[in-house]
């Protein structure tokens, strides 16, 4: 984080990355101008707070459209881990809704949306690995690293962004050295051993004395083998990352030892592949 914009937003210089840990989002279209939300995890909220429902509101504004839709989510994403599984989700919403309900919406005109609903939607129109800047909505794409295999832990604790934007406003910290490694590095170099040791997450002082069982998360995937390991975005889950997946295996299994903590194995997925995902709606990503 680079400190407080004058208009009181966070100047942020962070990096992206689509990995293969996903949501799964059922849509179908009605004649009705309701939306519809139902969710797997009851710990989700199905009203205006969700960023889907949210999407195909603004959605149904923009091009003042009275159709709507029924969508199901089944959520894979760990809640409040600052993976961006909601924003995710509203991109897609937004991408799949424009395709199914025959809307004349390009691909500037969802951005616009997708900016309004939150700083990390955006990306999900690029993909890859790309870095945000500003309130995180400028997003640059950058050359792919080539597939890493990662391992996350969701442990037993939650993080507010809110709160942890509050904390570090207090320390009135602002770091130049991420943004001096991010604007000079090419993605290849970042994935490899010397740039994941140098980048780092300044949300991680604050998560790890609001919650000290993220820090022994973090540590745990250091001790089983990970080349480096950090926090993923404000919290609260932490990710490291391993060079095959056998190393990433092995890691797996000795941390499901620990009693309490949900592990998500995946890869990185490269522009072209996350693209390639969405057949037909790959022409909005372009």
């Amino acid at each position: 984080m680079l400190g407080l914009r004058v208009d009181g937003y966070h100047e942020l210089d962070t990096l992206f990355q689509t990995i293969s840990l996903h949501d799964t989002i059922q849509l179908t279209p009605t004649d009705e101008a309701e939306v519809v939300l139902s969710c797997d995890d009851r710990r989700l909220a199905t009203d205006e707070q969700n960023l889907v429902g949210r999407a195909a509101k603004a959605l149904q504004d923009r091009f003042a459209t009275r159709q709507g839709a029924r969508i199901h989510l089944q959520k894979r994403i760990p809640l409040q881990a600052g993976l961006g599984g909601g924003s995710s989700d509203a991109a897609i919403t937004l991408l799949a809704l424009a395709h199914l309900w025959r809307l004349a919406a390009d691909r500037e005109a969802l951005l616009e949306i997708a900016g309004e609903l939150g700083a990390d939607v955006p990306f999900f129109f690029c993909g890859g690995t790309a870095r945000g800047t500003g309130t995180g909505k400028t997003v640059a794409a950058m050359g792919d690293a080539a597939g890493r295999y990662l391992l996350i832990i969701k442990p037993n604790a939650n993080i507010s962004t809110a709160e942890a934007y509050k904390v570090l406003d207090e320390r009135c910290l602002t770091t130049r050295n991420p943004k001096t490694i991010l604007s000079s590095s090419v993605a290849e170099e970042l994935f490899d051993n010397a740039g994941l040791v140098a980048l780092e997450n300044d949300f991680e002082s604050v998560a790890f004395e609001l919650e000290p069982e993220i820090s022994r998360a973090k540590a745990a995937l250091l001790n089983v083998g990970a080349q480096a390991a950090t926090l993923t975005g404000s919290g609260s889950a932490v990710f490291g990352v391993f060079d095959s997946e056998d190393a990433q295996r092995r890691a797996t299994q000795a941390i499901e030892l620990e009693t309490g903590w949900r592990v998500f194995p995946c890869k990185m997925v490269g522009r072209d592949d996350y693209r390639d995902a969405f057949g037909d709606l790959r022409q909005l990503l372009t």
